[in-house]
C-alpha cells in the first residue's frame, strides 16, 4: 500500500486502489488486476489499467456537459485524481440489447427483470424498442443484486427525486456513448453508471464506457449475424467470463479458479488493446514508467490539490 501526502483513508477494490486525500479528493489507481464472477483472477493483465483509465477519462471529458463528474486530472496512464462524493448504493445498468445477464434471465423463461417487462418473441442480442434500465444494489462483498426502481425508492436507498435524475442522466449518457461508439463502427450494447453526491449536486463517478463496465458489438455485419442466428462479434470482458465458464468456473461454491497460462494472459491483454483502439480510434501506446518515477509523479499531483 502506498502512503500519499495528506492521505486519510485507503480502500482496495477488486481492480482499483482508492486513496482518500484530505476530506474532498480521491486518487484512484486502476490496477492490472482483473475480476469476473466477483472473483479476482490469479494473474494481472499487462496494460489493462492503462486501457481502462484512459478510456474512462476520454468519456468523462466527453460527457461533462450532461452531468458533472468526479475527474480532475489523469497524471499517470493508470491514475485519476478527482472529487470525493458520497456514492449512491446502486449501479444504474442500462441495456440496449437482450444480451448477457438479461438474455440468461429471458432464456430461463422469465419475462421481467428489475421490474421491467420483457416482450415476447425476442432473440439473443436483439435490440429493445427502447433501452431499459435494470439497476443493481452495490455490494461491498459478494454479488450485486438486481433491484427494481420501486424497491429502491420504497427502501429509501435513493430518494424519488434523486432517482428520477439518475434515470435521466443514465439515458442521456447512454445515448452519448452510443453516438460515439457509432462513429467508430461499434454498437454500445449495455453499460453501468455510478453516481454520487457532493452537497446538493449529483456527480458521475468511477469509470464509464470501459470494457469492464460495458459491452460493445461491431456494427458491420450485426443484422446479418442476427438474421442467421449467429453470435455477435463483440468487444467486452464477456470473453473472460466465457473462458472461465469453459473451464468450469462461475464463482460458485466448490469451484476452483483455473490456472492462467502466459498465452491466456497475452490474449486478454491483446483483446483489451483491441477494444481501446476500436473505441477511441487511436493507436494504443504501451507506457511503462519506472516505479520510483511513477510514485514521484503521483505524489506531486496529490500535493497540488487544495
Amino acid at each position: 500500500m502506498l502512503q500519499l501526502p495528506n492521505q486519510t483513508n485507503y480502500y482496495k477494490g477488486k481492480v482499483r486502489d482508492v486513496y482518500t486525500i484530505g476530506e474532498k479528493h480521491l486518487a484512484m489507481v486502476v490496477s492490472d488486476r482483473i475480476s469476473a464472477f466477483d472473483h479476482v483472477l490469479p494473474r494481472p493483465i499487462p496494460y489493462k489499467g492503462q486501457v481502462l483509465n484512459t478510456i474512462a477519462a476520454r468519456f468523462l471529458d466527453a460527457t461533462q456537459d450532461i452531468v458533472p463528474n468526479w475527474k480532475i486530472s489523469t497524471p499517470l496512464p493508470n491514475v485519476t485524481i478527482g472529487l470525493k462524493a458520497e456514492p449512491y448504493r446502486i449501479e444504474m445498468v442500462i441495456r440496449g440489447n437482450l444480451t448477457g445477464h438479461a438474455w440468461r434471465t429471458y432464456k430461463s423463461g422469465k419475462r421481467e427483470l428489475c421490474g421491467v417487462e420483457l416482450p415476447e418473441g425476442m432473440k439473443e442480442n436483439d435490440f429493445f424498442d427502447a433501452p431499459i434500465i435494470t439497476p443493481a444494489t452495490k455490494a461491498d462483498e459478494g454479488h450485486d443484486e438486481d433491484i427494481s426502481r420501486e424497491d429502491i425508492i420504497a427502501k429509501s436507498i435513493v430518494s424519488e427525486e434523486d432517482y428520477i435524475m439518475l434515470e435521466l442522466y443514465t439515458r442521456q449518457l447512454f445515448e452519448r456513448g452510443k453516438q460515439m461508439a457509432d462513429e467508430q463502427g461499434l454498437i454500445l450494447v449495455d453499460t453501468k453508471y455510478e453516481f454520487g453526491k457532493i452537497g446538493d449536486t449529483i456527480y458521475l463517478i468511477d469509470e464509464i464506457h470501459t470494457p469492464d463496465s460495458s459491452r460493445y458489438f461491431y456494427k458491420e455485419g450485426y443484422q446479418e449475424r442476427q438474421d442467421a442466428g449467429q453470435p455477435q462479434k463483440q468487444l467486452s470482458k464477456e470473453f473472460v467470463r466465457e473462458w472461465l465458464m469453459a473451464n468450469d468456473f462461475q464463482g460458485l461454491e466448490g469451484q476452483t479458479m483455473p490456472e492462467m497460462s502466459d498465452e491466456v494472459v497475452n490474449n486478454i491483454t491483446n483483446r483489451y488493446i483491441e477494444l481501446y483502439e476500436q473505441v477511441t480510434g487511436n493507436k494504443f501506446e504501451k507506457i511503462d514508467i519506472p516505479e520510483d518515477e511513477w510514485l514521484a509523479t503521483l505524489k506531486n499531483a496529490v500535493k497540488e490539490l487544495d
